[in-house]
């Protein structure tokens, strides 16, 4: 691999976030409706990109990673809320429930012990192939939301965590996505993601060469699930309430959605399938909400966001099956090099 196309994704970072850039600009003036709008759909890119890491080097689909979403936010709760509060909402110990945390070091320490909890998970789920692999994804998914809806000592059970301090606002949310995009792009560049990438075109060939596909797996999942952890936080103290309904299957559909339909393989693909599902989203969720016309308030059912999220969905996967991308990135212009010999015309 040449210096060129090593340097590759770190250009489609710099340009990705100079986009997020004028857009976060561009949303200062806008209404804070809006404004709102944008700061989700910036929390959900660091949740895809999250994903890109894992999913789209390995193409391994992973339908569990809302569970580190859940465990990030529910750990920065507990760590930011303020005593007084968590002696009503929880049943903790006395040095946990007097403890809060100014939120850039809670976010520090939840981050690295999602990784730590990430890697106790991911050794032995590395180690199965074929189907296996995403539906025990799966299955963690489903022990987290039991485990959250349920230990009530801890994450409140059923009942909501509320008055979470909310410090996520466009700017907090824009340095999550770019540092998301950094971390991605960065890591497109080791060695260990481009072992990752020959895996994933073949597992047989890819071992036959030396590749440690199990290792390779872990890394990438480790890191995947620390920046979906980042989301997490970010979404839990951006909405200042948490239940374990909030991480489960919506999320997970959703988020999966953003990433096929832009391109799992590519991390533009990523950003893409964020800006065209959430503005599909917003679109129709004005529509469900009603839209005056001629001085009638016309409205569409509830559920009709969620419907035209299926149907496009299924609609790109038919007509292009890699997404809208593909794994094609963008990148700035190359100069064309110029030979330093001659040609002979004929």
């Amino acid at each position: 691999m040449n210096n060129d196309t090593a340097l590759r994704p770190l250009q489609t970072a710099a340009i990705l976030i100079l986009i997020l850039l004028t857009v976060a600009l561009i949303a200062t003036a806008a209404p804070s409706a809006m404004q709102r709008t944008v700061v989700e759909a910036m929390i959900k890119l660091v949740v895809v990109v999250g994903l890109f890491i894992f999913v789209g080097n390995s193409g391994v689909f992973s339908f569990g990673h809302v569970a580190f979403m859940a465990i990030g936010g529910y750990m920065s709760a507990i760590l930011t809320l303020s005593p007084a509060r968590k002696s009503v909402l929880l049943d903790l110990p006395g040095s946990i429930e007097a403890l809060q945390l100014s939120w850039p070091v809670a976010l520090v320490i939840v981050v690295l012990a999602v990784g730590l909890i990430a890697l106790l998970v991911a050794s032995p789920l590395c180690r199965l192939r074929g189907i296996a692999l995403p539906m025990a994804t799966f299955a963690m998914l489903v022990i987290t939301f039991v485990v959250a809806s349920n230990w009530q000592q801890v994450t409140g059970g059923r009942q909501a965590l509320v008055g979470l301090p909310r410090y996520t606002g466009l700017w907090v949310a824009f340095g999550g996505a770019s540092l998301a995009i950094i971390v991605a792009a960065v890591y497109g560049t080791t060695r260990h993601s481009l072992m990752l990438r020959c895996s994933r075109e073949s597992e047989v060939a890819a071992a036959a060469t030396g590749i440690d596909i199990e290792r390779e797996r872990l890394i990438a999942f480790v890191l995947s699930a620390m920046v979906v952890a980042l989301g997490g936080v970010l979404f839990s103290h951006f909405i200042g309430t948490i239940t374990a309904n909030t991480f489960y299957l919506d999320l997970t559909f959703v988020t999966l959605t953003m990433l096929v339909v832009g391109g799992m393989r590519s991390l533009t693909g990523a950003f893409v399938g964020v800006a065209f599902i959430s503005t599909i989203s917003e679109l129709f969720r004005s529509i469900e909400r009603g839209v005056s016309i001629g001085g009638h308030v016309l409205s569409a059912p509830p559920g009709l966001q969620e419907i035209a999220l299926a149907v496009i969905l299924l609609a790109i996967l038919i007509t292009r099956p890699a997404g809208l991308l593909g794994d094609r990135e963008i990148s700035w212009p190359q100069r064309p090099r110029h030979s330093n010999t001659t040609t002979q015309q004929e």
